[in-house]
């Protein structure tokens, strides 16, 4: 391969070499052509160079001569700011698990003439684009990452001969079957008027109205998707109604989209989307609460609770809430006046620990009994706002 890479190379440049020496060869003859004789007693140079001499020795002055004529004027590029129209009336005439054949109305020529379309399309609710070319026709069938079961948005935009572009046209979404040789290709309608209802602090109902199928509708896929990159499926139930719980406070956007889906396992084209809101967040704690169990056996157990004060004021008279996740049962305490009732257990001040400084803390202990488990509380309160648990 380096031979035959060396000897195209020098087959491009040897024409070049022979260019250069005939030109040379023809300044040299003209030179030779043009240049007076050197012999002794010829008469004087013309006295204006490049005229001959008149008969007799007279050098003849010259006479005026007009400037060439040009065969044909110079070229100008076209500068005209007209682009073509977009396309229009952008359909799918065949849709397959590999493959979408598009079909358009031609755009119009704006300047010049038009030279071809380019495609782009996407998966719908993913991240990825992918683009097509083809020329000044008004079909073309897509095959590169098309697959079985998937929503993509396809438009089409007009290119003249000199490259200026159309606007894009109206957006085409098409859903992809799961089959092409089963006895049912054909995908339920799209969900529609996807609302949000039913908002409570900690959950929020979706509704939306049926869909049709030309066998029957089997039920509903429930997704989130963040907005930007991730899709995923939450949830699929056989009516028309979803509760989902509010996520908690992040960048994302959360929003949800229903689809149909049948027996077969096609999927509609997606409902509309909406936004779920976030859980509030809450205010940072100004109360840190440390539960250690300093003894246990077999049947009882003592433990000490220490409160402290992480607010930038001071707490005057305070009242901890905890509560047992096993089945203990206080039976005494110290440093704090102390009840329970179920499994929550409630620590009242005393008068010499009743204020808690800034940073500042008190702690108390409770004796009890236990049958089946003596797991330590995990949350606790301070006069109602919780606390961290460390």
């Amino acid at each position: 391969m380096t031979g035959v890479s060396v000897s195209s190379l020098f087959c491009r440049l040897r024409p070049a070499l022979l260019t250069v020496v005939v030109l040379s060869l023809a300044v040299l003859g003209t030179a030779l052509s043009v240049a007076p004789a050197a012999e002794a007693g010829t008469a004087a140079p013309a006295a204006y160079p490049g005229v001959a001499p008149a008969p007799g020795g007279a050098a003849a002055a010259p006479t005026g001569t007009a400037p060439p004529t040009p065969t044909a004027a110079p070229s100008t590029p076209n500068t005209s700011p007209f682009p073509p129209s977009a396309p229009t009336n952008l359909a799918a005439s065949e849709v397959r698990t590999g493959s979408v054949t598009l079909t358009w109305t031609a755009a119009t020529p704006g300047c010049c003439a038009i030279a071809g379309y380019d495609i782009t399309y996407y998966q719908e609710f993913g991240d990825l684009a992918f683009s097509a070319s083809v020329g000044a026709v008004t079909t073309t069938k897509i095959t590169n990452y098309i697959g079985p079961g998937q929503q993509y948005s396809f438009r089409v935009s007009a290119r003249d001969s000199l490259g200026h572009r159309s606007n894009w046209s109206d957006a085409l979404a098409v859903v992809t079957p799961v089959t092409d040789t089963g006895p049912d290709t054909t995908p339920p309608s799209a969900p529609q008027s996807l609302t949000l209802d039913e908002v409570t602090a900690s959950s929020a109902t979706l509704s939306w109205s049926p869909s049709t199928d030309n066998v029957g509708v089997l039920g509903y896929n429930v997704y989130e998707f963040d907005g930007w990159f991730t899709s995923r499926l939450v949830a699929t139930v056989p009516e028309t109604t979803y509760t989902t719980s509010l996520p908690p406070s992040n960048p994302l956007r959360n929003r949800y989209y229903v689809r149909a889906r049948d027996a077969a396992g096609n999927v509609s084209i997606a409902s509309n989307t909406v936004t779920v809101p976030t859980t509030p967040t809450p205010p940072p704690s100004t109360c840190r609460v440390t539960y250690r169990n300093q003894s246990e056996w077999p049947g009882g157990f003592v433990a000490t609770v220490t409160v402290q004060n992480a607010g930038a004021t001071p707490v005057d008279g305070w009242i901890v809430t905890f509560s047992f996740p096993g089945d203990q049962q206080v039976t005494s305490g110290w440093n704090a006046t102390i009840g329970q009732t179920g499994v929550t257990v409630t620590a009242r001040n005393v008068d010499w620990n009743r204020v808690l400084a800034p940073d500042g803390s008190a702690t108390f202990g409770v004796q009890g009994r236990w049958s089946l488990s003596d797991a330590p509380p995990t949350a606790f309160a301070l006069n109602g706002a919780p606390c961290t648990a460390v």
